[in-house]
């Protein structure tokens, strides 16, 4: 494998070209973090944003990107993973179970997404985001979800494929235990 060529570059992404591949990877950090969190009360932690490259909303899990303010001190994946639950959703986890990495867009990106399970979930803010973020805050009983997020998708809201994966990862778990 050749290293990558620098075919264009903005404020957060690099395009490049490996091997005859054309692929974005992000200039800005040095990693991206998704949260499964469910409260006591049984309800996944679910965020909504509008999102530019799809033109409108998207229903999420609470994530974000490790290490990408230059002004910051250096935070690891678990840092991040408690920064964005806590600044998107306004919850805070007593504990993070990390499990596992998956790729995002293979034929797109380089990224990985570091996938960490909450417990003992509790509200402490509102949430919303930082800047100008305008995030909106959901909080659904597990055992509504899959019809809660078809009828969002039936209103024209999109669905982040992390939600689905952080469901699966939570099923997992619970066989597990």
């Amino acid at each position: 494998m050749s290293d990558p060529t620098t075919l264009a570059t903005g404020r957060f992404l690099s395009l490049v070209s490996r091997d005859g591949w054309e692929y974005a990877t992000r200039t800005n950090a040095t990693g991206v973090v998704a949260v499964v969190a469910v409260t006591d009360q049984g309800e996944i932690v679910l965020v909504e944003q509008h999102r530019p490259p799809v033109g409108g909303p998207v229903i999420e899990i609470p994530a974000g990107l490790v290490g990408d303010d230059p002004l910051a001190q250096s935070e690891d994946a678990i840092e991040a993973a408690q920064r964005e639950l806590l600044e998107e959703a306004g919850f805070a986890a007593a504990v993070l179970k990390h499990a596992g990495r998956f790729v995002s867009s293979a034929g797109l990106t380089d990224e990985a997404v570091d996938f960490y399970l909450a417990e003992d979930v509790q509200r402490e803010t509102d949430g919303g985001g930082v800047g100008n973020e305008q995030i909106t805050v959901h909080t659904v009983l597990l055992s509504q979800v899959h019809a809660w997020l078809a009828e969002r998708m039936r209103l024209g809201i999109q669905v982040d494929s992390k939600v689905l994966t952080g469901l699966s990862l939570l099923e997992a778990h619970s066989h597990e235990q």
